[in-house]
């Protein structure tokens, strides 16, 4: 994972020595200390955000722009709202072992470039769950109406069909929650209405130039090949950012494909409309968008752990007849390891067993999840022998993933590239052991996932 922050005498990187990391080397060191502090004093600090922590501490507003911010709004996807975020949850991912995304650096504040996998083509792995996954699962059919009737759910399209379950889990924004469930529940519409979200907008193009133009100084062209990501400040509001990912470095199933040299392929996302006034989105070539897109994003400020995170848990499975659950990033704060874990977490409560029990970090980071979210621990913890099988089971995609040092492709459920011309998915056996199918059939359940 190689990241490119700020442009000219304003960059550094993760993987190279810059002006700024040396010129700002004193306050890096005291970053540190200011980290463990956070740490300690972590059941204030969660309540406080960065940029007032940041300031307590006398840091300039260069380090804060330059450094800190961008740092966290990329960790997080917090946008322009990144000084907001609690300042205990930015110790976590320097300090935590088992949450840390990088090692704290007190020279250069990132001391490594991390080693990251590519998944098989995702579209292949979806289709293999839908064809074998025994349930059904109906596309552009966009809920109206959610009702609960005192036992289970009743679920009904725009076009007026209703279906019948015993429970429901809205994997969804909780703005959408609250649009399409009827006679929310006090608590529920007092919770979710607590969650904030912010207008972003999205390029998907391949204008190379405008990249270098942004992104880069004179004599660095070649990073824009080389860098995964890229953040940037806008000179007129140094504490706003824009930040791109060049998609071509993360296509690794296009080499094993044969396509050494993938074609450029950029997304830019322009945060927060409020600031639409900075935005350069005018600047990319048209000729060279393929598409654009609008995006409602959840944002974790400091307010979020006071008034969602330590309630949420009363509200899960909760409702009339107790069927009700909410999954997605707001459930905690906003990264893609907490979205996973919600839809894991609601399964759980629903009687799937956790796949993951033989591996210590994610099922810590599991039962961490479940207990503040949820408020209760996982079933089935300690099973030596499902552990041990399920080990078993992963060994093997494990030893394939293991290739040069780089980003590499490896994944528990690893598909086989097919040829271009080919689209239909492999198989890959996802069925549940035969004692799990017979218990599994005695229980008889429905549920809907919106």
């Amino acid at each position: 994972m190689r990241i490119a922050f700020g442009k000219g005498d304003k960059q550094w990187t993760n993987h190279s020595p810059s002006k700024l990391t040396e010129q700002l080397k004193p306050e890096i060191a005291k970053f540190g200390r200011m980290l463990e502090f956070a740490k300690r004093f972590e059941a204030v600090c969660i309540f406080i955000p960065i940029v007032r922590l940041l300031k307590m501490w006398g840091f300039s507003d260069e380090f804060r722009n330059s450094m800190v911010f961008p740092l966290v709004a990329l960790f997080f996807g917090t946008g322009n709202q990144t000084p907001l975020v609690s300042s205990a949850i930015i110790s976590h991912v320097f300090l935590n072992p088992d949450l840390k995304i990088f090692d704290y650096s007190p020279e250069r504040l990132l001391s490594d470039v991390p080693e990251t996998f590519t998944f098989p083509v995702l579209q292949h792995v979806f289709c293999a769950m839908a064809d074998q996954g025994g349930y059904h699962i109906s596309c552009n059919r966009p809920v109206k109406r959610v009702t609960r009737p005192g036992k289970g759910v009743e679920v009904e399209d725009e076009q007026g069909v209703k279906e019948h379950f015993d429970d429901i889990v809205f994997a969804c924004s909780a703005e959408i929650i609250l649009k399409v469930l009827q006679n929310p529940t006090w608590l529920e519409k007092t919770l979710l209405s607590q969650v904030q979200y912010y207008l972003d907008y999205c390029i998907t193009h391949e204008d190379t130039d405008y990249m270098r133009r942004m992104y880069v100084g004179p004599g660095q062209e070649e990073r824009i090949d080389q860098d995964n990501y890229f953040v940037r400040q806008y000179p007129e509001a140094p504490e706003k950012i824009e930040m791109s990912f060049n998609l071509s470095t993360y296509q690794e199933h296009m080499k094993k494909g044969g396509i050494e040299n993938p074609p450029p392929l950029y997304q830019t996302y322009y945060l927060d409309a409020s600031n639409r006034h900075l935005w350069t989105d005018r600047e990319v070539d048209e000729s060279k968008i393929i598409s654009k897109r609008w995006m409602r994003q959840f944002a974790h400020t400091y307010r979020h752990f006071a008034r969602w995170v330590p309630f949420g848990r009363f509200i899960q499975g909760g409702g009339p007849g107790h069927c009700t659950f909410f999954a997605g990033s707001y459930t905690l704060f906003n990264t893609q390891e907490i979205a996973m874990m919600s839809g894991l977490a609601a399964a759980e409560r629903l009687g799937a067993d956790y796949p993951f029990p033989h591996d210590k970090l994610a099922s810590s980071q599991f039962d961490m999840f479940l207990g503040v979210v949820h408020g209760v621990t996982r079933r089935n913890k300690g099973n030596e022998k499902a552990a041990k099988d399920s080990a078993a089971e992963q060994e093997a995609a494990v030893a394939r993933a293991k290739e040069p040092k780089g980003q590499k492709e490896g994944s528990l459920l690893k598909a086989p590239i097919l040829p271009a011309e080919k689209t239909a998915a492999p198989s890959i056996d996802l069925a549940p052991p035969a004692d799990k199918q017979a218990e599994i059939a005695k229980k008889p359940t429905s549920t809907a996932a919106a």
